[in-house]
């Protein structure tokens, strides 16, 4: 038995979901970690404290709040709507931006573990020799924190594949649009069909399986300087 094309459908763009919103977690969570952790601005804890919220908040009290800002009654859903004809609320864009803050602590939390294992020395010795701030991500940074930044890629990539209640309340479940995985399950056991809910079930066991067992590789890995 296979899945139904509209199933591979939900898959395809729970994976792709997963994937934006990790690039996009890479990309701002390094700098954001790396700025957390060096800053001595007042508040900071308190920004902390805002950033790791989706760790133990309902989802859905996020997805509402989301759901709210979305709206084309408030400047962000209006701007949105101006610059593309289309709401930001049920729309991939719009799953995109709540995952990404869903997901925000995930990636976050271990770019900075990551990043507090760099002897401060190591950087400042390459600063000396003359390498710039490339070469001494390169070379130094990325080296020794891969490990971390490897497993907030991956943890952030298999929390958004398992989300549920946040894109259900800013997604719904538009067919190829905002349906994705989890919630076709829901759908599959609602209908009781069972045999295509068991078969999506065991596809999304066996990756978060596969994810986990990246994790677990990457934390065995031995850093490895270099400079040059």
């Amino acid at each position: 038995m296979s899945l139904s094309p509209a199933l591979w459908q939900s898959l395809l763009l729970t994976f792709k979901l997963a994937a934006v919103t990790s690039v996009i977690l890479l990309l701002i969570g390094i700098p954001l970690a790396h700025w957390l952790n060096t800053s001595s601005m007042k508040g900071i804890v308190f920004l902390e404290t805002l950033i790791s919220l989706p760790i133990v908040l309902p989802p859905t009290v996020i997805g509402f709040y989301l759901l709210v800002l979305f709206a084309p009654q408030n400047p962000l859903g209006a701007t949105w709507l101006q610059l593309t004809g289309q709401t930001l609320a049920f729309s991939f864009w719009g799953l995109v931006a709540g995952s990404v803050i869903y997901s925000l602590p995930f990636a976050v939390q271990p770019f900075q573990a990551a990043l507090k294992t760099i002897p401060p020395v190591l950087i400042e010795s390459a600063r000396i020799s003359g390498a710039n701030r490339l070469q001494i991500f390169r070379h130094v940074v990325l080296p020794i924190a891969r490990r971390g930044i490897g497993v907030g890629v991956t943890l952030s990539f298999a929390h958004t594949v398992g989300e549920f209640g946040l894109v259900l309340m800013i997604g719904g479940s538009i067919p190829g649009k905002t349906r994705v995985a989890s919630i076709s399950l829901y759908d599959e056991v609602q209908k009781l069909n069972y045999p295509q809910a068991h078969l999506l079930a065991l596809i999304l066991l066996l990756a978060a399986f596969f994810l986990i067992l990246v994790m677990n590789l990457l934390q065995r890995q031995e850093p490895d300087v270099t400079l040059s």
